[in-house]
């Protein structure tokens, strides 16, 4: 199967000016060794974080979310391929505090790939996986908004992904849902008929990190959906050498608790999704 194109996706936990600029050096870096066609970025805070990718990454076209939320999402698309990027509201499900969707539809052989970056709200209080659970409803239904479309051929390519930040709820009297449960609900709301959606199997399934000191374990909150048809590059997973769809990148690499420790704190608690669709 042939390359289309590659999308990288992460969460760059507080990504803001730092007084030496070395830790947006760093990430930029890391990001440009992946080098993705496409990519986005959640949790950007600073001005200069802007600036800095342009400067550093001239062969991408930009585009930043703005509201009044603090955190936004910023995507980037390779010059040679042709995109249309849309700030997409509703995903904001009536909160303005929320961040907006980032759709980037990329437009290969003619043939239209929509893909929609998300950053989720966190939390397991009820209010956040209210909130979590209303947007990912919206996802997986805007599916049936693109197979719908005028001027559509078949089935859409659709794809969504991002820090959908899938951490369950803690309630108290034995009424907790553990994340495994979270997942599987959605699992099962992808594979609807009139859905047709699959979660892509990651090398590794915990993206999340705090690091060795905290109390918190490691956590699946990184995701990506796509439609059933599309394929994708295959990767192995080095737990157990199954197939994978999605490379995770970061912390997950680092061969002793230290060393992942030191990573966490010079780049971010989520690694890097990498993945490729193929025709």
């Amino acid at each position: 199967m042939a390359k289309l194109f590659s999308v990288a996706s992460w969460n760059v936990e507080h990504f803001k000016d730092d007084p030496s600029g070395a830790r947006i050096a760093r990430v930029v870096d890391h990001l440009k060794a992946q080098d993705p066609d496409v990519f986005g970025l959640y949790e950007v805070e600073g001005a200069t974080i802007f600036d800095t990718l342009v400067a550093k990454m001239p062969n991408y076209t930009f585009q930043i979310t703005e509201g009044p939320e603090t955190q936004e999402i910023l995507v980037g698309v390779k010059k040679t391929l042709t995109a249309f990027i849309t700030q997409k509201v509703e995903f904001r499900s009536g909160t303005t505090a929320m961040r907006p969707g980032q759709l980037v539809t990329v437009t290969k052989g003619g043939v239209n790939y929509p893909l929609l970056f998300l950053h989720l709200s966190s939390g397991s209080d009820p209010r956040g996986m209210g909130l979590r659970d209303d947007m990912l409803e919206r996802a997986f239904e805007f599916r049936r908004v693109l197979d719908a479309a005028p001027g559509g051929n078949g089935p859409s390519n659709y794809l969504f992904l991002g820090d959908l930040n899938t951490m369950g709820l803690k309630y108290p009297f034995d009424r907790s849902i553990d994340p495994q449960l979270e997942l599987r609900k959605w699992d099962q709301y992808a594979a609807r008929a009139k859905i047709r959606m699959r979660r892509l199997v990651k090398t590794h399934d915990a993206s999340w990190s705090n690091g060795s000191g905290s109390s918190m374990p490691d956590s699946n909150l990184d995701h990506v959906y796509a439609a059933d048809h599309l394929q994708f590059r295959v990767f192995k997973r080095p737990l157990d050498g199954a197939d994978a769809n999605v490379s995770v990148r970061g912390w997950v690499d680092q061969p002793t608790t230290a060393k992942k420790d030191d990573w966490i704190a010079k780049y971010s608690d989520h690694s890097l999704l990498y993945f490729e669709l193929r025709s």
